[in-house]
């Protein structure tokens, strides 16, 4: 499969975000937990349902064209549930033969905790974490083997207001016998497992796109800043971190790509564990020493690296965390035995499959 996006959309999006999404305006949607201003134009080029077929309302295009729009989601920092809307929301919905309302979607992230059960035709229980719950058009949600979509303006829900490290809406979402809108059995292949690895791999694409801008900018920052009398680039210490910035930042874009590969082509278990487990450590070290490298700027509410950096440190814990893949991937690896292990590293899920 073809891990190469569609170079109009990308130049698109690119120009759109340029134009809409400012640092003004991030910091504002963290305060309101939406931003209009951004999403009516998105919601227009028919951007958040990219990778969702046109046969169940979505707008087509690869899994590459979807993934190029979460990388750059993680770029420009948008306050937005693009990857809920389409490639998890529009996943489970086109599924499930739901209609895809124009509005923004979102999706129960499967949490440990989250209680949920069908009595008849309504449900019961406690989704936690959920992202933009109140702002969506509909709340989809993976109950035993069955897809259902309730309203959150339905009888009997209830959110309280959640908010994680970057300002996004993550409600707690309770429902006391609220109707259940639409329901049908999941298909194979549609489970907890699966939007599992289809979460972590849009959070990891986000991630990637932070991780690029963080970048930049602290490249940019370090030749222009001077000290005694020479830009802080040509000092060592610096010039150390911004090599290790720039290599790490590339490394998780080359596994992205690579996931991407095998995600399209089947089985990718091994393939996402490794990317989330790496955008989440990357993700650590990078923001590290880019505040190390910008020093007090980078901490000001003024300045966009924080809007950055605060993300990738939220988008590592959903989905399962650093550490969660990180168990998942060595047992993975110990499962397969000394035998298995050159071919898990060298073929990928592929040489999980039988002979």
């Amino acid at each position: 499969m073809t891990v190469v996006p569609d170079a109009l959309l990308v130049e698109t999006l690119t120009r759109l975000f340029t134009q809409t999404c400012g640092h003004e305006v991030i910091q504002q949607a963290e305060t309101d937990g939406w931003a209009e201003v951004v999403w009516e134009p998105l919601a227009a080029t028919g951007a958040p349902w990219v990778g969702v077929p046109e046969s169940v309302g979505g707008s087509g295009g690869t899994l590459a064209d979807a993934i190029a729009v979460q990388r750059l989601v993680g770029r420009f920092a948008v306050p937005l549930p693009v990857a809920e809307t389409g490639l998890l929301g529009g996943w489970l919905a086109g599924a499930a033969g739901i209609a895809l309302p124009d509005g923004p979607l979102t999706v129960v992230p499967q949490r440990p905790n989250d209680r949920l059960s069908i009595d008849g035709g309504v449900l019961n229980g406690v989704a936690h974490r959920v992202p933009w719950a109140a702002r969506s058009s509909l709340i989809l949600a993976l109950v035993g083997d069955e897809i259902i979509a309730v309203e959150p303006g339905a009888a009997g829900v209830g959110m309280d207001v959640v908010r994680n490290l970057a300002g996004e809406p993550r409600e707690t979402v309770r429902f006391d016998g609220t109707p259940i809108a639409h329901r049908a059995a999941a298909p194979a292949g549609v489970d907890a497992i699966a939007l599992r690895q289809r979460g972590a791999l849009c959070r990891s694409a986000q991630i990637a796109g932070a991780l690029e801008r963080i970048a930049e900018l602290t490249v940019e920052y370090a030749n222009q800043r001077t000290q005694f009398g020479q830009k802080i680039a040509r000092f060592q210490a610096v010039a150390q971190h911004l090599v290790r910035i720039a290599s790490e930042t590339r490394l998780v874009g080359m596994a992205l790509d690579g996931t991407v590969a095998a995600f399209g082509g089947g089985d990718a278990t091994f393939e996402v564990a490794s990317l989330k487990s790496l955008a989440g450590e990357s993700g650590s070290d990078v923001t590290t020493r880019a505040h190390q490298v910008h020093g007090a700027i980078g901490m000001t509410q003024e300045f966009v690296l924080h809007q950055l950096s605060r993300r990738v440190w939220s988008w590592r814990e959903e989905f399962g965390s650093t550490a969660w893949w990180r168990q998942g991937l060595g047992q993975l690896v110990a499962d397969v035995g000394a035998d298995g292990l050159w071919p898990l590293v060298s073929e990928g899920s592929a040489s999980l499959l039988p002979a």
